[in-house]
Parts: structure tokens; C-alpha cells; sequence
């Protein structure tokens, strides 16, 4: 017998979009990826340390909570503690990790069911439609949600991987209010738009902000590249590349090279924020879905969350180039899930 609603990715889309689909008496199934570059368990905020803008989630001992939340099985997932503390009271915000596994368990508290595999491919060319995993049988399904997100892109350095969560982000507005980053020197990599919305935005905090670009001229539209070159606290740092990250439990700085001259160099950063781009997760679809120019899955109609496939949805930063925050995706799988609700009443399916 076919499923109701098959869920592909496990990020703030994905279990949100669960959590509505179990109370809806759907019977979810949810296939969260495994450990491989493409779809990741608990999505891209597995990568994140404290998460700060996340309503419902304020300061304090937020540990004895999820603890007490989250089944004692998931236990060894969840990271260590932050030890900030204030006048002896703890003082620090829900980790990415946690925030999802908190997520995670309300679904599983819906009976929502959960495999570990990575979809490979889906069928969608006649009803029920298929979703195929990377080991098993096919899955047949009277509808799909895509929450697979995007990955950040990186540089590709060794030493880029090692810094991660220690001064190396690729997410200003997540993480450049974080202390470790207030009143200190940072970088930021790139020319584009992103780019430019990421220094300007860390410019709130920093002390200055270091924009470093592989050209002699920013990519991004007139209007943002004149809010860099007109910002005192941005300092560009013309024709480089970042060829190495530096620190010792966290970053200090950055060698950078010169691809005119070959001239390399050190800059004394705390923190380095990576902004050129993203790559929604959707190869894997294999052109079955629409996606615009840069991969994301385009949406029939902008309020909701239909593809051009019926019973076919997605949710998240695989169709949002724009914000790719948790809050959004998780409202957008929220949204998903209803459509689907509605899709299969329509179709007299119960």
C-alpha cells in the first residue's frame, strides 16, 4: 500500500513538515539522509553551534531541558555544553545539533518513522510516484515533499573544515552576534550580493570587517557594491584569495594570496565568513522537478508550496535563495504539509 506523505530531508523544513503531517493522522515517512556531502542528517544547522535568532529559545541552561526532551538513545548526538555563565547562572543558546534533535523528537512523538538512507532518485511520471533510496526498494507514495535544503559553499581548504564552528561560518546573520565574534577583526570572502549583505551585517558587530575578493571590482549591483565601498568599517581586500586558515583552538587569521602578484600575506581576523553561494540539494531529482538557473526548485505559485508535479511539494532553502533561515524553512515545511493534507483529501485519499 502506497505511503501518504514521503518527506526527503530532515532540517528544520523537513521536521517541521512531519510534525504536521503526523498530527494530520498521515503516517510520514521520513528519509533524513546519511553522513555524506549531499543531504545530512538534522540539516545544515548540524554545522552551527549556538543559535541565537530561533524564537522560544532564550538564554540560559538550556542543556537540563533537551535532556529531559530528547530520548536517552540520541543522547551521545547531542555536543558538549557551552560553559558560559554569568554570575554562576548559565547563559548560552540552543546549538544547532540541539535545536534539531529537539525537532527531531517531537516528530518521533507523532509516530512520525524515520529511515537513515539517502533518496537517490524519485518517479514521478505516473501515480502512486516512486522514491528510490540508495539501498532498499523503491517507496511508493501518493505525495512527496523536497526538504533537502542547500550546502553552503566552501573553499575547499583542509584547514577551512578544521576551523568550522571555530571562527569559520558561512552564515553572517546566524552567527556573526555570537561573542566570540563582537568588537573583533573579521573577513569575509567573496563580491556578490551575498557578499556584501554578509559584511555589511557583521559590520554591527565587528570592529572591521575585511572583504576579500578575487577581482579588482565587486560582482554585486551597483547599489550594494557603493553600501561596501562607502562603509568605514569595510576594508577591501582586492585581487585575493584565502589559501590558508590559521588559529589555534580558534581562528587568529587568514594567509592570503595576491593572483596578480603571487604575494602572500597574513591578516589577522577572528572570524572568516565564506559567502559565494549555495547548492540546493537537488540533483539527485535528475531534472523531474523545475529549478531555476541556479538549481532551486521553482514553485508554481509563491504562497504555497506546489512544484509543477501534483502531490509533488517542496519546503525550505531548496526552493529560498533568499533568506535560508531556520525560522523560514521551518514555516515553509509547515506550509508544505498542509498542501499535502489538502492535496490528498481532494483526491479522496484518507
Amino acid at each position: 500500500m502506497p505511503e501518504k506523505v514521503v518527506i526527503i530531508g530532515s532540517g528544520p523544513a523537513g521536521w517541521s513538515a512531519a510534525i504536521y503531517a503526523a498530527r494530520a493522522n498521515l503516517d510520514p515517512l521520513v528519509f533524513e539522509g546519511t553522513v555524506k556531502p549531499e543531504m545530512i542528517p538534522l540539516g545544515q544547522l548540524a554545522f552551527t553551534t549556538e543559535v541565537e535568532n530561533y524564537p522560544g529559545f532564550p538564554f540560559g541552561n538550556v542543556r537540563a531541558f533537551i535532556e529531559s526532551a530528547v530520548d536517552k538513545d540520541r543522547h551521545w548526538n547531542l555536543p558538549p555544553a557551552p560553559d558560559h555563565k554569568r554570575d554562576g547562572v548559565y547563559h548560552y543558546a540552543v546549538q544547532g545539533v540541539e535545536l534539531m534533535e529537539l525537532m527531531k523528537q517531537q516528530a518521533l512523538n507523532f509516530d512520525t518513522r524515520v529511515i537513515g538512507d539517502d533518496i537517490v532518485d524519485i518517479d514521478v511520471s505516473s501515480r502512486p510516484y516512486k522514491v528510490i533510496p540508495a539501498s532498499g526498494d523503491p517507496v511508493e507514495t501518493h505525495t512527496i515533499i523536497v526538504a533537502t535544503g542547500a550546502r553552503a559553499n566552501y573553499l575547499g581548504l583542509p584547514s577551512e573544515e578544521e576551523y568550522k564552528n571555530k571562527g569559520v561560518s558561512a552564515c553572517a546573520v546566524c552567527d556573526g552576534a555570537l561573542p566570540i565574534y563582537r568588537s573583533k577583526p573579521l573577513a569575509v570572502v567573496g563580491g556578490g550580493d551575498s557578499a556584501v549583505e554578509e559584511a555589511t551585517y557583521l559590520t554591527k558587530f565587528a570592529s572591521k570587517v575585511y572583504m576579500i575578493h578575487r577581482r579588482d571590482e565587486l560582482r554585486a549591483s551597483k547599489i550594494m557594491a557603493d553600501r561596501a565601498l562607502n562603509n568605514k568599517k569595510i576594508e577591501m581586500v582586492w585581487d585575493s584569495e584565502v589559501t590558508d586558515v590559521i588559529g589555534d583552538d580558534v581562528i587568529t587569521g587568514v594567509k592570503i594570496q595576491n593572483n596578480k602578484t603571487n604575494e602572500d600575506s597574513e591578516l589577522a581576523v577572528n572570524g572568516l565568513f565564506i559567502a559565494i553561494g549555495h547548492t540546493p540539494i537537488t540533483g539527485f531529482l535528475n531534472g523531474q522537478l523545475d529549478t531555476d538557473d541556479k538549481g532551486y526548485l521553482i514553485l508554481e505559485d509563491l504562497y504555497r508550496s506546489t512544484t509543477k508535479i501534483e502531490g509533488c511539494f517542496a519546503a525550505g532553502d531548496v526552493v529560498d535563495s533568499t533568506y535560508r533561515q531556520a525560522i523560514t524553512a521551518a514555516g515553509m515545511g509547515c506550509k508544505a504539509s498542509i498542501d499535502a493534507e489538502r492535496w490528498l483529501a481532494d483526491q479522496g485519499i484518507e
